[in-house]
């Protein structure tokens, strides 16, 4: 899939391609739960667009960065009904590849078991930190540009 490049104004912005994305998301086919992997400096917006995917999964509980948590879960239902699961992953505290490669592995496990009954789709802000990125994901790479942020985006391999 070729790459989409926006630029975004403010944090309105960025959530509203975050409701977007979850759309994109939720035409994919697929048995298994979406990947999405988010790269950015701190404070590019990665955690601003989760609540965005979040509202447009039909989570209507406040996202918040898991940096110390490292991973919440927030169940949520769409219009027609279908009950969905953000998992949102922050590896950003985990500098050994090791211990982000169990965290995800765990977290990737459970969401699998969990996507033949649920709409899931697993989050995961600071992707880099895994020894390697999976190929089967989208990604997104958010970037200060002036006074808003620039997000580079593409669908899996």
């Amino acid at each position: 899939m070729a790459e989409h490049i926006h630029h975004l104004a403010d944090a309105i912005a960025t959530r509203d391609l975050g409701r977007r994305l979850a759309g994109e998301l939720l035409e994919q086919p697929g048995a298994g739960p979406a990947l999405l992997l988010l790269q950015g400096d701190l404070g590019a917006g990665k955690t601003c667009l989760v609540q965005g995917l979040a509202e447009g999964l039909g989570i209507s509980e406040a996202i918040t960065s898991p940096t110390f948590a490292l991973a919440q879960h927030y169940d949520g239902r769409l219009s027609d009904g279908r009950p969905t699961r953000l998992i949102h992953l922050d590896l950003y505290r985990l500098e050994e590849p090791a211990a982000a490669d169990e965290l995800f592995a765990q977290e990737e496990e459970e969401a699998a078991a969990l996507a033949a009954s649920v709409t899931v789709v697993l989050a995961v802000e600071w992707p880099e930190r895994l020894s390697v990125l999976p190929q089967d994901a989208w990604r997104l790479r958010l970037e200060h540009h002036g006074m808003g942020r620039r997000v580079h985006w593409h669908g899996p391999a």
